[in-house]
């Protein structure tokens, strides 16, 4: 029994003729006819009472209507699930970030009007745990801020190059300052995020300040950009952020503009390679569109 056979049954218990049924059908009747005496017998029960001048349904010719007309909607149904699935309209989406970007919550807020359908999971992990996990599978799209090494098996997209601020406590002397001097934190306690995690970015701050002639008064060092807040709002000193951190809005943290060339850090969009699909290829999508309208990172305030 194909599927097939459920639509003709449908089809004759409907329209009572055959002919009518077969034309429906886009058939001829013979053929019709043969299916269904085929089917009759693949059953070992009679589905129609037939004469020259009616057909008539039996009782389990109505019953197998009855199921089929079920089935029918249920791969129907299946059908379009898997359709809707690969549209992006249906599924599971894993993603992570660093921080709470603006066009990250821009594109969720987006995404979850045209997809409201699709589940979202949403972590916090470093760059080198979200490379991780898009390796692995366990998440699809990550926002990062680039590394000293990407993996050849993920696709990463430039978002935009930020330039690093001074972070200060908010009663800080230099926080009634526009714009700091990078020689102003000489004398400071500074928050410093672990070397491994971002080398290149990490030798061009110590480079900058010898520059500026001094070296920096490395106090703590940190893994994640929340506990360099967390330190700077109590008051344990101050700390490099990228600029587009300032959206976050840590209570007892205030951020400046430094006078002079700074490093910038790369903002970045993280995928596996391959094609994506479903979900994943239209919240990239989204993020796109929006990148290229309404937000350029190098402009963030």
């Amino acid at each position: 029994m194909e599927l097939r056979h459920f639509r003709y049954v449908i089809a004759v218990a409907e329209e009572l003729n055959f002919g009518r049924a077969a034309e429906r059908l886009n058939m001829c009747q013979p053929p019709l006819s043969h299916q269904i005496r085929l089917l009759e017998e693949e059953l070992g029960v009679k589905l129609f009472e037939r004469t020259k001048r009616r057909v008539e349904v039996t009782e389990a010719g109505l019953r197998l209507v009855d199921e089929a007309r079920k089935v029918l909607a249920q791969v129907e149904q299946a059908a379009n699930v898997a359709s809707r699935t690969s549209k992006g309209e249906l599924g599971h989406l894993s993603l992570a970030m660093i921080w709470e970007q603006k066009l990250l919550v821009e594109a969720l807020r987006v995404f979850a009007n045209r997809y409201p359908e699709v589940h979202v999971d949403l972590h916090r992990l470093g760059a080198r745990e979200q490379a991780q996990a898009l390796a692995e599978g366990r998440l699809h799209v990550g926002f990062m801020i680039a590394g000293p090494t990407r993996d050849p098996g993920l696709v990463y997209e430039t978002l935009g190059w930020d330039p690093l601020v001074v972070g200060l406590p908010e009663r800080h002397h230099l926080a009634a300052l526009e714009r700091v001097p990078l020689r102003a934190l000489a004398d400071e306690r500074y928050i410093m995020f672990q070397r491994d995690i971002n080398p290149n970015i990490y030798d061009d701050i110590i480079a900058v300040c010898r520059n500026a002639g001094f070296s920096l008064n490395i106090f703590h060092q940190v893994n994640n950009i929340y506990s360099s807040m967390a330190l700077v709002a109590a008051g344990l000193g101050v700390a490099l952020f990228p600029g587009a951190v300032r959206d976050v809005g840590r209570r007892g943290v205030v951020y400046r503009q430094l006078q002079g060339r700074m490093p910038k850090m790369e903002s970045i969009l993280a995928y596996k390679a391959g094609t994506p699909v479903g979900a994943t290829r239209a919240f990239l999508d989204t993020v796109r569109t929006i990148s290229s309208r309404k937000f350029s990172l190098k402009d963030s305030r």
